[in-house]
């Protein structure tokens, strides 16, 4: 059940939040949508039994604010390196640990490292992230695990 009524609730909530249409006819529209859009999530079993979205949801309201400044602080170094040419550019690949237990939250990690400039996800594995690296440094703010953790308590992990 979960599978099912998780997205749509989710979704049903999002309908009525941006449409803003309150009219019989667009209400039975919009809820044939998000059933058939929660159909098919449930079917592909997109959500597993042990996540829940609306409370991974309901916690980034702290983990937003965190990620926009690595993506600032992360802006600001790699346009240094452009501008600063002494300053070392050295790509490199290496291997993170992740200790995710859902696959909401490995993609949640991995997506949040592609976000902040200078380094990309390659290669998602359960319990591994592959990360290419515009230089060492990113690399040692990803290997110190404080992503790793703030996207774990997303999940419920402490």
């Amino acid at each position: 059940m979960n599978r099912f009524l998780t997205p749509f609730l989710l979704c049903m909530a999002l309908w009525l939040l941006w449409s803003g249409m309150f009219e019989p006819l667009m209400l039975a529209f919009g809820l044939a949508s998000c059933i058939f859009a929660a159909l098919i999530t449930s079917k592909l079993q997109v959500v597993d039994s042990r996540e829940r979205p609306l409370l991974i949801f309901a916690r980034m309201i702290g983990y937003i604010p965190w990620i926009a400044w690595e993506v600032v602080k992360s802006n600001i170094d790699v346009a240094k390196r452009i501008w600063q040419p002494q300053m070392d550019i050295s790509p490199t690949i290496v291997t993170v640990k992740a200790t995710q237990e859902t696959a909401l939250g490995l993609v949640i990690h991995a997506n949040s490292i592609t976000m902040t400039p200078g380094t990309l996800s390659i290669d998602v594995e359960p319990g591994l992230i592959e990360v290419h690296a515009l230089s060492a440094d990113s690399i040692a703010d990803l290997h110190n695990g404080e992503m790793d953790r703030r996207v774990s308590k997303l999940e419920g992990n402490r």
